[in-house]
């Protein structure tokens, strides 16, 4: 049985975790009183360049173009980005201290799409955090994926996957692990 020391310790403990996970990838971001982030989608030649937070709060109207640019590409399937995923390409890009647009190689996924995808290759998690909207496949122009990995493995905020074969970097808001 805890007793109230205990039990208020664990508490600002739990607290404390709560607080850092719904925080961005990157402190240098988290007290910035705007955040802005440029896409590219290499598949519909979409780009955009939006301050998605502003006043303390994420953007709908921007929100709403950035999910719509890392739509499903082959279904043309909108779906509701995880806001902490474009937070994590915001501190990227502030990481890599660049404005340059992310290629988006793959945003969200349906799950018709990731199914047809998983069947043709074995790089393609049946599971994918993509079709959750929670995972971004990216390219930086005059970044190796070796430099652009790297970058986002410094950020701890979730896994990431490094393809120099396929020219693009894995990153995700899901368990931190590396591949």
């Amino acid at each position: 049985m805890l007793n109230r020391r205990q039990f208020l310790i664990l508490g600002a403990a739990a607290t404390a975790a709560t607080t850092m996970l719904a925080q961005p990838a990157d402190a240098a971001i988290r007290y910035k009183p705007e955040r802005s982030i440029a896409l590219h989608n290499i598949h519909t030649g979409e780009s955009v360049k939006t301050v998605y937070w502003a006043e303390g709060r994420y953007q709908t109207g921007p929100m709403r173009q950035l999910n719509r640019i890392l739509r499903d590409h082959y279904s043309g399937d909108v779906h509701a980005m995880d806001p902490h995923v474009i937070d994590l390409l915001c501190a990227l890009q502030h990481r890599l201290g660049t404005r340059k647009p992310f290629q988006i190689v793959s945003g969200y996924r349906s799950p018709q799409t990731n199914a047809w995808l998983a069947s043709m290759s074995d790089g393609v998690a049946q599971h994918s955090l993509h079709m959750e909207g929670r995972a971004v496949d990216i390219r930086l122009e005059g970044f190796s994926v070796r430099r652009l990995g790297r970058a986002a493995k410094g950020l701890r905020a979730g896994g990431v996957g490094q393809y120099p074969d396929s020219n693009f970097v894995h990153v995700d808001v899901g368990k931190i692990r590396y591949w």
